[in-house]
């Protein structure tokens, strides 16, 4: 990105870009100055790029700017996404700039009255925002024809298919005309990924500005070895010293037991996982964002798709089960070029998993005894481990290095 790049360079109409200075956002990220252009003109787009890189906008205004207005029951746009967290995010970027135009949007997912999206959609409303179970109830009631889709975007394509959601999507995809745009984003785009894009893309145009090594490099990690009895006090401890921290668990009842715990230390905690009902989840992510709950527990439900400012740290409370969840969750931190703490606790029993998922997000760190009596817990970010703390290593060895990177003077902090 160019500093003398703005985004009526890339065609984004006055109307539009009025409201971008008005919410302080003047030049595009990478993914944005990419993809705009080849959206406005029409052309099929896959961009790969990590949440937080600014997708939403990239395939929202030329969205915005190109659609039509609506019939009853025949949306112009519609917008597919993995989760109702994210769906209610992407609505919430939207709806802004569809009020410019005098649009109508709707965000459509489960566990939200079904009444009022049908009434919604037989009113009119130009853009769907929606997860694919929820839009195929509607579809199969016939309360929504996608007839008139111009421009379909498929947001976090490779957790649609972790997710097992694929089949769906393309049903939806044999849904609408033929003549539609398509704008796919994703952090990957090969296997299923590539398959949808085969299968349901024309000649796509590739954009890929955010691969993963950047955000391993932008962050600074700790591996700390804790026992059992004392991993909940080393937790609080972290959480004080830091800003707002996310917090992730195995399983929904460890994320409430943890979230009991931190409380009893002190700790304001909420939590969100899928049994939560939705409006619960919904404020618990409003708590967090505001600052008002500092620490928010969470399953693999937040490591995807959710688009959370200010996160200072991310710990892994529960080491995950591969390293491609440990690099999503990580992602909660060190959003959009910036840099963030990553903090992971090791029982002994979990030192070989551990390596080995370093080893393959291609980390190679020590693992360092820690008690939540040290002082280093308070600022994990600048503290450098005296050679005691350093588990033993030959002179040609990765642990080696690690251990002189953790040794370097002048390494690089992250900026607060």
């Amino acid at each position: 990105m160019t500093d003398s790049t703005s985004f009526r360079d890339l065609g984004i109409s006055p109307d539009l870009t009025d409201l971008l200075d008005s919410q302080g956002i003047i030049s595009p990220f990478p993914i944005q100055e990419a993809a705009i252009p080849d959206a406005l003109s029409g052309r099929d787009l896959c961009g790969r790029a990590r949440t937080g890189s600014g997708k939403t906008l990239a395939f929202g205004l030329p969205m915005v700017q190109t659609i039509k207005e609506a019939q009853s029951k025949r949306p112009r746009a519609l917008v597919l996404t993995p989760t109702r967290e994210l769906c209610s995010q992407v609505g919430a970027v939207l709806s802004d700039l569809a009020a410019v135009r005098d649009f109508e949007i709707i965000e459509v997912y489960g566990g939200a009255p079904m009444q009022k999206q049908i009434d919604a959609l037989k009113r009119g409303v130009e853009i769907v925002v929606a997860t694919p179970g929820r839009l195929i109830d509607l579809l199969e009631r016939k309360a929504v024809r996608l007839d008139d889709i111009a421009v379909v975007a498929i947001d976090e394509a490779d957790q649609m298919a972790d997710m097992g959601f694929l089949p769906q999507v393309r049903r939806i995809m044999r849904t609408v005309p033929e003549d539609h745009q398509t704008l796919l984003f994703s952090a990957t785009l090969d296997g299923q990924v590539g398959a949808l894009i085969k299968a349901y893309m024309d000649d796509p145009v590739y954009h890929e500005v955010s691969p993963t090594t950047v955000a391993v490099e932008t962050m600074e990690h700790r591996f700390l070895k804790v026992h059992y009895m004392d991993k909940v006090r080393v937790a609080a401890r972290i959480a004080r010293s830091a800003g707002r921290t996310l917090m992730f668990t195995r399983t929904k009842h460890g994320a409430d037991r943890l979230v009991t715990d931190l409380r009893e230390e002190g700790i304001k905690t909420v939590a969100i996982h899928g049994d939560k009902q939705q409006r619960h989840r919904e404020k618990a992510l409003a708590r967090f964002a505001s600052g008002d709950t500092p620490v928010l527990v969470a399953t693999n439900v937040a490591a995807r798709g959710l688009h959370i400012e200010g996160v200072d740290l991310v710990v892994h409370y529960d080491p995950p089960d591969d390293p491609k969840t440990y690099l999503h969750r990580s992602g909660r931190t060190a959003r959009a070029g910036e840099e963030g703490l990553v903090v992971t606790l090791v029982e002994w029993d979990q030192v070989n998993e551990v390596l080995r998922i370093q080893k393959e997000a291609g980390l190679s760190l020590p693992l360092i005894k820690m008690l939540s009596n040290n002082e280093a817990l308070d600022d994990l970010t600048s503290w450098e481990p005296d050679e005691a703390d350093l588990p033993p290593a030959g002179p040609d060895t990765k642990a080696a290095a690690a251990r002189r990177r953790m040794k370097t003077p002048g390494r690089r902090r992250r900026r607060r």
